[in-house]
């Protein structure tokens, strides 16, 4: 027998309702995860919200030695940005950072794969010797990995001569490996991709661990080789992890700095300058504050540009699932 319930709502099915109402605004953990890092995240956009709006403020003005001396402010609206866009050297320092950054990422990427899937295919022993080698490269600071490298490339006694004239070549006696910016530059990335690998191969091997071995044994059992698994099997499964990898090597590779400005200052005549190294030696060097200022917006504008497309890729990938 079918019965309706015709009971009328009394006091108490108000506050139920509006409890259930209530509820579907509150975030899945709660508020109390959000409070927790409010303070953190106020303080750092306060900090980086303050440094950017005061260098954007100061690419439009017209601030070098003397109204800095004087603390006055004069406003030359897109001044800076008209000088650094027509200056030949701007753009020849924007080639020279892609092309720099591209040949980084594609090494840090490929030699950080190929260790990630040695770690995965050696024994406990060799993996912990490999791992804590590659710790230590991963945990040396900037300036003192700089250091040796510099020491090792040292005109006179650098090792890198030694070895040359060991091996039997010849004009390597007190031969300047930082003689010119394409060689500098060399240099600076043999640098970065031998930090910047185990962070790669570290996360790639952690990741691989994740991956049922069964799924390798049924594509051998097939007849599949290892270039096919890696391609058919693993690529697909790791692809999130390459994307992001990728995207935060090109950011910091884009960004790097004090590898370049540590070794030899994008020299020679300026010839390894980078964009961010640009930026510091027109500021800190001729200080034309303004002029640095507007590089460095125009490199972030740049940079942003540059990474909206690949950003994109990485949205894409996270909704797949989903769909």
């Amino acid at each position: 027998m079918l019965t309706v319930d015709t009971e009328e709502p009394g006091p108490g099915s108000a506050v139920k309702t509006a409890g259930r109402t209530g509820r579907r605004f509150a975030p899945p953990g709660g508020w109390l995860p959000y409070l927790l890092i409010t303070p953190a995240v106020l303080a750092i956009a306060g900090i980086l919200g303050y440094a950017l709006v005061r260098n954007l403020l100061i690419s439009f003005q017209e601030f070098g030695r003397r109204q800095l001396i004087s603390h006055t402010t004069e406003w030359s609206g897109l001044e800076n940005y008209r000088r650094v866009l027509e200056d030949e050297r701007f753009w020849a320092s924007l080639v020279r950072t892609f092309v720099f950054m591209a040949a980084n990422v594609v090494l840090i990427m490929a030699i950080g794969t190929l260790i990630g899937m040695l770690l995965y295919r050696l024994g406990k022993p060799m993996r912990l010797v490999l791992s804590i080698a590659l710790v230590a490269a991963w945990a040396m600071p900037v300036i003192a990995s700089t250091t040796v490298f510099r020491w090792l490339f040292d005109t006179q006694f650098g090792v890198a001569n030694w070895a040359m004239r060991s091996l039997g070549f010849s004009g390597y006696e007190q031969h300047n490996w930082f003689g010119s910016g394409f060689s500098t530059l060399a240099i600076v990335t043999l640098l970065i991709v031998w930090a910047s690998v185990p962070f790669v191969a570290l996360n790639l091997y952690a990741g691989l661990t994740t991956i049922s071995g069964e799924i390798y044994e049924a594509a051998r059992m097939d007849g599949a080789s290892g270039p096919r698994i890696f391609w058919s099997i693993t690529a697909p499964i790791m692809r999130p992890f390459f994307l992001i990898t990728t995207f935060l090597e090109i950011i910091w590779v884009f960004k790097a700095f004090t590898q370049i400005y540590a070794l030899n200052a994008g020299g020679p005549s300026r010839e390894s300058e980078t964009l961010p190294v640009m930026a510091y030696i027109e500021g800190m060097g001729q200080n034309q504050y303004g002029t640095a200022a507007a590089i460095s917006v125009l490199t972030l504008i740049i940079l942003l540009v540059a990474l909206s497309f690949y950003f994109r890729l990485i949205l894409k990938q996270e909704k797949e699932p989903q769909s």
